[in-house]
């Protein structure tokens, strides 16, 4: 199992471009099961994940072709012979459970297996049973699948008013809507930029949508979707990420492609704690303004709030802040377990339910330490960017699943860092 080496060498600046969102681009991948025509996406992200969904699609009978070195999909579902998503593909990535609406829409049925670990309660997927309900699935849960079936052999549609912001739900029910017939609307819906992109690619299908980046988003289900090519948008947690390498290495960082209007949460953070962020023609210019950054409190929220998946690595940029942070996690459950492996780089954590309370030091020390999950691994290895001595991330399959050639844009800046085959 591989890991990676990380020797804290003093500041880092450079120039690192920034991939296509992962999370944007899992979700615009199965809206090829819509049509029968070709869907090229462009600025894709080299990830894992990206792998699994390609294999869940091909498993289905669609086509997925990796095109200019990764960086272009051409997908076309044009010979759909499999409506059954199996358990060992959709075990391995949550986002697995997108092919179930587009399906459902596309063919009036689908068997998609629940998502591994899933047990209908944290992180739930039974927020996208209820929207598919709503628009008239008959939806049957045994042996751990998902046997959904649209009367008539197609959904229609209907108001979709979700009890809390979900955007797996929220994606699902728009891309199952641009099928259904007459008119759905969904309330509460998530903003997220992954969603707004989704519905920007489903509109350049011929899916007619409106409000898309607002909490109601309607869809006039249409007869059929065509062919397009779509960018997948920058992705703002990658952006976020290295965003914070200057800030805990000191140093200037242009992260090229960033956009300001993907992060203005996080940035709102970064400048209350003494790091400059300014938008250039080429993307984010981001450097430390003088001496220690200063403590800040974070809570975690839905779009535009502070994002849960930037939470573990400004974990470890407080680690070394001057005075108390409080970081407040209101999305996910167990999202501090990168806190006891911060300990043991010299972090002050305390730990209370969903409240973790850091106490900056002025250095943080090298060690082994372990990734329990993907946001988790990178938090470690900006650790260990800071820290004095070497540390070792053991498990950083969890990092290649939404970082592409971490080693390669951190080298580029001035980082001593590699992988360690395993």
């Amino acid at each position: 199992m591989d890991s990676i080496l990380v020797k804290g060498n003093g500041a880092l600046s450079g120039t690192i471009p920034i991939a296509g969102a992962k999370n944007a681009c899992l979700t615009l991948m199965p809206a090829t099961l819509l049509s029968d025509e070709p869907l090229t996406l462009t600025n894709a992200p080299r990830l894992s994940d990206i792998a699994t969904m390609t294999q869940l699609l091909q498993s289905l009978g669609a086509e997925v072709a990796s095109l200019q070195d990764g960086l272009v999909l051409a997908l076309s579902s044009h010979a759909i012979d499999n409506r059954t998503a199996d358990y060992d593909i959709v075990r391995k990535m949550r986002a697995s459970i997108l092919v179930l609406g587009p399906m459902l829409s596309r063919d009036g049925h689908a068997v998609v297996s629940l998502p591994g670990g899933c047990a209908i309660g944290a992180r739930p997927v039974d927020l996208h049973l209820k929207a598919l309900e709503a628009m008239g699935a008959d939806l049957d849960l045994r042996d751990g699948y998902v046997h959904a079936r649209a009367p008539g052999g197609r959904l229609k549609g209907a108001v979709v008013d979700f009890p809390f912001v979900s955007v797996g739900a929220t994606e699902n029910a728009l891309l199952a809507a641009t099928l259904a017939r007459g008119t759905t609307v969904l309330k509460n819906a998530a903003r997220e930029p992954e969603i707004v992109d989704l519905a920007q690619c489903l509109r350049k299908m011929g899916a007619q949508i409106e409000g898309e980046g607002t909490s109601t988003i309607t869809i006039q289900g249409v007869d059929r979707l065509h062919g397009a090519t779509h960018p997948v948008v920058t992705d703002r947690i990658e952006l976020g990420t290295y965003m914070l390498v200057p800030a805990i290495c000191g140093g200037e960082v242009e992260c090229l492609g960033g956009r300001l209007d993907l992060v203005g949460a996080f940035a709102e953070k970064l400048d209350a704690a003494g790091v400059s962020v300014t938008q250039t023609e080429r993307g984010l210019k981001v450097s430390r303004r003088n001496g220690r950054v200063k403590a800040v409190d974070v809570v975690t929220e839905p779009f535009p709030g502070f994002p849960t998946d930037l939470q573990a690595q400004m974990m470890a940029l407080l680690c070394t802040a001057d005075g108390t942070s409080v970081l407040e996690e209101r999305i996910f459950e167990n999202r501090f377990m990168h806190a006891p492996e911060l300990t043991r780089m010299g972090a002050k954590i305390e730990v209370h339910g969903g409240h973790a309370t850091v106490t900056g030091v002025e250095r943080l020390k090298g060690a082994r330490v372990m990734a329990t999950d993907l946001r988790a691994s990178v938090s470690l290895i900006l650790a260990g960017l800071a820290a004095e001595g070497e540390t070792i991330v053991s498990r950083v399959y969890h990092l290649d699943r939404g970082y592409e050639r971490v080693e390669q844009k951190l080298r580029a800046c001035g980082a001593q860092i590699e992988r360690i085959k395993g």
